[in-house]
């Protein structure tokens, strides 16, 4: 029995140990080794640089870290793994049906099921997940299989899968398609599976509204399902996106593809501004109705709030207000004052970083039409400066907000809840690669972030997607929570944007290298991205547009 040596960690923190393997053990067996003592399974494997498959052998020296579902490329591994396990069992039990696989809710994925004959009862959904728990005994494998462009068609073409066989006549950069098949049902994802159906040992079928929440752990526990919360306005916002994708005709990736091709571009991306004003001015009306004086706005990073918050102000002009237009930043404690956290930096992501004291004294001060000295903060001395902004609200004059904490009540809490409009931002798209292969929210913000981190902030690539978890863990402690607060959500996405944001990510996400940490993520994104034809020409973006704020040329900069 040959011997190789390789360098393993056990998590992305630690340091590499050299230990010698059998040459040709699979990565699933080393994982099997080490697992006694770790704190969740391990589901995948960086090799090198580059994100591999459980099913692997191990044939050369390597550097070899095992991955758990804390890792957002191995979470998304676990999606699409149950995706699969789902289709199969419906398959199995409700016989051939159209499934949609569409936007992330309710710490889910929201499907939807269509028969001919009628909707799923709660009775074939209960047999539905009865059949996933026993593919999952079964512990099947996921068979991945590459095949030629032609074949992929033909496979697609006979199954009735037009999404898919849309999406890859209009993709043409795909010679070689690969598969995943379950016990004979073939399926085409764009992205890496688990090795088995014994992997995908959490998750939970509800029913919802018009149709099926497929549930699973989020990333920060692993090994349990989230507490169900109904979040209703996020359903309602996606709801009113997928009107918007109907108006526009574009719901998968080959109807965008087939509007920038056709030269339908400039009124794609028109018809698509002309709603975000829409709804802006729709917003501004109801504050205006309710009386509302102060207007918090918060929402995840790279949503858009700041140029929202400017083409907010402006509607709420066009109506008769004159708003006043401040941030949370300027209330942060002196550096010496903020908080540290569990590693001993400075904290400034957490709501404790804020003298809210101060916050709510001044915002009081001015909504009973006093005189309050708003501090500037100086991040480069790392201190509050005063007698720069006195400043003085008029009678009804609105004070619009933006922050992270905007929908935190602790924000906010010595001022009467009557005065309070509080607006979630975050874009929420609608667009679907094909029928189970859905777009992450989150990878939209990546990309729109990058884009921004390298024009404004002189960041590369590399380190935008090096401090990402970081940013999304600071989202789960500080804005995701808070959503259900809002008074309205306002949906930030555009249908057309991937194809303007592909002509800046791509070049970036090219300047990582191969030995470089952050490849594997560099070369998900660039996989996802191939499935979108390049808006080249993006002068039909109006300079208030929200994209603005990320590809550049924004008149609010």
């Amino acid at each position: 029995m040959e011997e190789i040596k390789i360098r393993l960690r056990t998590d992305m923190r630690a340091r590499f140990e050299k230990i010698s393997v059998r040459k040709g053990m699979l990565l699933s067996e080393l994982a099997a080794e080490c697992r006694p003592g770790l704190p969740y399974r391990i589901l995948a494997a960086k090799v090198n640089k580059q994100i591999r498959e459980l099913n692997k052998p191990i044939d050369e020296p390597e550097d070899i870290t095992l991955l758990d579902m804390r890792v957002n490329a191995v979470n998304l591994m676990y999606q699409r793994s149950l995706s699969l396990l789902y289709l199969k069992a419906i398959r199995d039990v409700l016989g051939k049906a159209d499934v949609f696989l569409g936007n992330s809710l309710n710490k889910g994925i929201y499907t939807v099921i269509k028969r001919e004959s009628k909707p799923a009862t709660g009775e074939e959904l209960a047999a539905v997940e009865r059949r996933m728990r026993e593919l999952v005994a079964l512990d099947l494998p996921f068979v991945k299989e590459i095949v030629d462009r032609e074949t992929a068609l033909a496979y697609l073409r006979e199954d009735g899968s037009t999404g898919k066989m849309r999406l890859l006549e209009s993709a043409a950069d795909f010679e070689w398609v690969a598969f995943y098949a379950l016990d004979g049902f073939r399926n085409y994802f764009y992205g890496q599976m688990l090795p088995s159906t014994g992997y995908v040992e959490h998750f939970e079928l509800r029913a919802y509204r018009e149709g099926v929440l497929l549930r699973f752990p989020h990333y920060s526990k692993p090994d349990e399902i989230p507490p169900y919360a109904d979040e209703d306005k996020l359903y309602a916002a996606f709801g009113e996106a997928n009107r918007w994708g109907e108006l526009l005709g574009i719901s998968m990736a080959a109807d965008l593809n087939e509007r920038v091709r056709g030269d339908r571009a400039v009124e794609m991306i028109q018809l698509s501004e002309a709603l975000h004003e829409k709804s802006i001015a729709g917003i501004a009306d109801r504050i205006a109705k309710e009386n509302k004086r102060l207007i918090l706005i918060a929402g995840p990073s790279s949503s858009g709030k700041t140029t929202f918050a400017h083409r907010l102000c402006i509607q709420l002009k066009v109506i008769g207000f004159d708003p006043l237009r401040l941030g949370t930043d300027d209330y942060f404690k002196n550096r010496d004052d903020c908080p540290l956290d569990a590693f001993g930096e400075k904290n400034f992501e957490d709501i404790e970083a804020l003298d809210m004291e101060l916050f709510n004294s001044d915002m009081n001060a001015l909504l009973r039409g006093e005189t309050a000295d708003i501090p500037r903060y100086d991040f480069r001395a790392g201190k509050k400066c005063f007698g720069e902004r006195v400043t003085k609200a008029g009678k009804g004059q609105p004070i619009v907000i933006e922050g992270i904490h905007g929908l935190n009540g602790r924000l906010t809490a010595g001022i009467d809840d009557g005065e309070k409009f509080k607006i979630y931002i975050s874009p929420l798209t609608a667009l679907n690669i094909d029928e189970h292969n859905r777009i992450p929210t989150t990878d939209v913000r990546l990309l729109r972030r990058m884009i921004r981190d390298a024009g404004t902030r002189s960041i590369d690539a590399k380190r935008t997607i090096a401090t990402w978890p970081s940013v999304r863990a600071g989202e789960d402690r500080n804005i995701f929570p808070f959503s259900g607060e809002a008074d309205v959500l306002f949906n930030s996405a555009h249908i057309y944007e991937i194809a303007v944001l592909k002509k800046y990510a791509a070049p970036l996400l090219g300047t990582i290298e191969e030995t470089d940490e952050e490849y594997s993520e560099a070369y998900r994104l660039r996989r996802f991205l191939q499935f979108f034809e390049t808006i080249e020409n993006d002068g039909a973006i109006v300079n208030n547009s929200i994209l603005r704020e990320f590809i550049g040329g924004s008149i609010f900069e």
